[in-house]
């Protein structure tokens, strides 16, 4: 096709906006889509009918294929729109179709229209060629694909392989050099974001469970392979499989707590770290994460070690025995959203916290978690070292993580929770460094 597209999100467009959206695109764009939630799709045919008055063509994108099954009554309101809707997308979300089910919809939806159909395949089972393939066989007249499947999480059908494919049949004749120049650049751009399946997004499509959750678990590296399946399948068959602990207690234990992160400085200044709390009575010492747990094992303040997802077992790698685990381990509130690892060797040092509530920010990093574990302390200093911060070539991963850190020291500032400041270099903003020999002299 020749024309180009932009698409919108029905629930996040409102009438009163679409002048000022819509108006700049009339030079470049011809065809809007609007992405649908099947509950939502009466307001989205109103919302269609005001785009066309602006001179755009409109296809419906309606989501949750895969879902369908269980009530298609959404449906019936296409009759009558053939004349308002230029384009009936149908879209596999989860990517959990399969080609038989996709023509039973795709028989039903003919039924009620004659509007000309599309196709959007996720790619999570893998089927996102073959139910493509089926669409176009069972007459759909758009059909989506993306360079290298580019898209989120599992990402879509890739754009090479439906070409090569139809290319073998005698139905499409493609530049093989261009195509490779394409290609390449996009391979560049995989590595970076990492898109594509993988056994977590096989699970979820076949079941037909959310992604984003699952982006989040898999793209943040904080969770086995393991742990991600078995928290899926708990959703599936809503159970509860996390390991009730006592709460940590509150009061005014401490005035000061250190908060080790996982940067290069909390390695390179750890002896006058260590002189800095070995000094001082009234400090303790928090680890969000692992990382540099054995650099300060023999320390005699109070530490604590936050745990989420498998840091446990990286604990366990980075001491080498379960039994030098002296300190206490503290988990994230129960129910927690993963079937976080809590080894039995450890179960009778370890404690959860009551509930995070210094921040809006859904994660449980570990340090978010050590924010909470000094605030439930009672603490009124707070000195971060080992969060060194990222530069402008850092991967999508980190730039996500270093985006929530920042969020995390901002919600703590914004509300004068308590003091902070960084006592070894850092890149984040708005937190003020104090030289930790500043601090011992």
């Amino acid at each position: 096709s020749k024309k180009l597209a932009i698409m919108l999100n029905e629930k996040d467009v409102r009438s009163e906006h679409l002048e000022s959206l819509l108006n700049p695109c009339k030079p470049y764009i011809n065809l809007i889509r609007i992405a649908v939630d099947p509950k939502n799709f009466e307001r989205a045919i109103g919302l269609a009918k005001e785009i066309k008055l602006y001179g755009f063509e409109v296809a419906i994108n309606v989501m949750y294929m895969s879902n369908w099954k269980e009530d298609s009554s959404f449906l019936n309101m296409l009759i009558g729109l053939d004349n308002i809707i230029d384009y009936f997308n149908m879209v596999d979300s989860f990517g959990g179709i399969l080609p038989d089910n996709l023509k039973k919809i795709i028989s039903l939806v003919k039924t009620k229209t004659n509007m000309p159909l599309g196709f959007h395949g996720h790619n999570n089972l893998e089927m996102a060629l073959i139910n493509t393939l089926t669409a176009l066989d069972e007459g759909c007249a758009i059909v989506d694909g993306t360079v290298t499947g580019m898209g989120r999480g599992a990402g879509n059908l890739r754009t090479e392989l439906l070409l090569l494919y139809l290319d073998s049949e005698k139905k499409s004749k493609i530049n093989y050099t261009q195509l490779s120049n394409v290609v390449s650049a996009f391979e560049e751009l995989k590595k970076q974001y990492g898109w594509g399946t993988s056994l977590p997004y096989m699970f979820s499509g076949a079941h037909s469970l959310p992604q984003k959750q699952v982006m989040e678990w898999v793209g943040m590296n904080r969770y086995p392979i393991s742990g991600i399946i078995n928290a899926l399948n708990n959703q599936k068959e809503e159970v509860k499989d996390n390991v009730k602990l006592p709460v940590l207690k509150k009061g005014n234990v401490f005035k000061t707590a250190v908060i080790i992160g996982g940067g290069i400085s909390a390695k390179e200044h750890k002896k006058a770290i260590k002189k800095l709390i070995n000094n001082n009575d009234d400090v303790c010492l928090i680890h969000a994460g692992s990382r540099h747990v054995a650099d300060y094992l023999k320390i005699e303040s109070t530490q604590y070690y936050t745990l989420v997802g498998f840091e446990s077992e990286k604990l366990l790698n980075r001491l080498g025995d379960y039994s030098k685990i002296i300190h206490k381990c503290i988990f994230p509130p129960f129910p927690r959203k993963m079937g976080t690892i809590i080894p039995k060797d450890i179960q009778n040092v370890s404690e959860e916290i009551e509930h995070i509530d210094f921040t809006d920010l859904q994660t449980e990093s570990p340090l978010c978690l050590a924010i909470q574990v000094a605030l439930d302390l009672g603490v009124n200093s707070l000195l971060f070292a080992g969060f060194d911060g990222y530069d402008n070539t850092i991967n999508h991963r980190k730039f996500i993580l270093a985006q929530e850190n920042q969020k995390m020291i901002d919600d703590i500032l914004k509300n004068n929770l308590l003091k902070i400041a960084s006592i070894t270099p850092t890149k984040y903003k708005n937190i003020l460094t104090n030289s930790i020999y500043s601090l011992i002299e």
